[in-house]
């Protein structure tokens, strides 16, 4: 639950925070949101006080994270407004059904979910190719697949172009963090980018290197093959809920006929062992 203090940021600066993170001028916002740019000013200098409504508004062009839009409202002296459920919540009975479906739809391709921090929610079986020989310890719950993906002792000495796609999982972790001013993925994208560093990856490394391909794939040895994967990331566009919107679904597809053979290999295997013990 979230509650103000005496030490709380009143909701004035916080909303100045949220405008100068999206490079906008008080000109900018005020013509966006509709308001004129002298209110704007009084309300963050805290010389006017916002309502609920204008709170919500703002914070919707903004595009401030539902988590977030909970803290200004807090800080506005209102009550929050978006729930944060237990994803055991029979009200995502829905939910973990459509997800498992998209899940076991996309087989024999992996796929997974995360959540903000990108610790694992559930995945299909053809991920498990993606853990091949991981360290046991990094494969415990909570488990972060981004730590998972560039751990020495998890997928990094099988990435066979681990200094370009680094940059792009680091790159991209930093983006968010940025436009979600949530620090704790600030840390761990600072985490990465050390146990990056320590396994000897030039950092200077320019991604046009990548050559004719249109996306950045991960080439993957596996122990039937290389592997070149291609992601997609997918999020609850409409969600009020701050579990919900935090959830993303991340799929993962062949980016040659070498790999879509290879993966359908792996799903052959698990049916036929899958038979075997059954």
């Amino acid at each position: 639950m979230v509650t103000a203090t005496a030490t709380s940021p009143s909701v004035g600066p916080l909303l100045r925070s949220w405008r100068q993170r999206r490079h906008l001028s008080q000109l900018d916002l005020a013509g966006i949101a509709g308001v004129t740019t002298r209110h704007l000013s009084f309300v963050e200098t805290g010389r006017a006080r916002p309502s609920r409504e204008m709170v919500l508004h703002l914070a919707e062009v903004l595009d401030v994270p539902l988590r977030e839009r909970n803290n200004l409202l807090v800080a506005a002296g209102f009550a929050p407004t978006f729930r944060q459920s237990d994803l055991a919540d029979p009200s995502f009975d829905t939910v973990r059904t459509a997800l498992d479906q998209i899940l076991q739809g996309h087989e024999p391709y992996p796929a997974i979910v995360v959540d903000r921090q990108w610790q694992l929610v559930s995945a299909n079986m053809a991920a498990m190719v993606l853990v091949e020989g991981a360290d046991e310890q990094l494969l415990e719950p909570p488990v972060n697949v981004l730590r998972v993906s560039l751990h020495p002792k998890g997928l990094a000495p099988r990435v066979r172009n681990l200094d370009v796609w680094s940059d792009h999982v680091l790159g991209r972790l930093k983006r968010q963090a940025l436009i979600t001013g949530d620090d704790e993925l600030a840390e761990l994208e600072q985490e990465l980018r050390d146990l990056v560093r320590d396994q000897g990856v030039d950092e200077s490394r320019v991604l046009g290197e990548t050559g004719g391909d249109v996306a950045i794939p991960l080439l993957l040895d596996s122990a039937k093959g290389p592997l070149a994967l291609v992601t997609t990331i997918a999020t609850f566009g409409t969600a009020l809920d701050i579990t919900l919107a935090e959830l993303a679904l991340e799929a993962f597809l062949p980016a040659d006929q070498g790999t879509a053979e290879l993966l359908h290999e792996y799903a052959r295997d698990r049916a036929a062992e899958a038979d075997r013990v059954g």
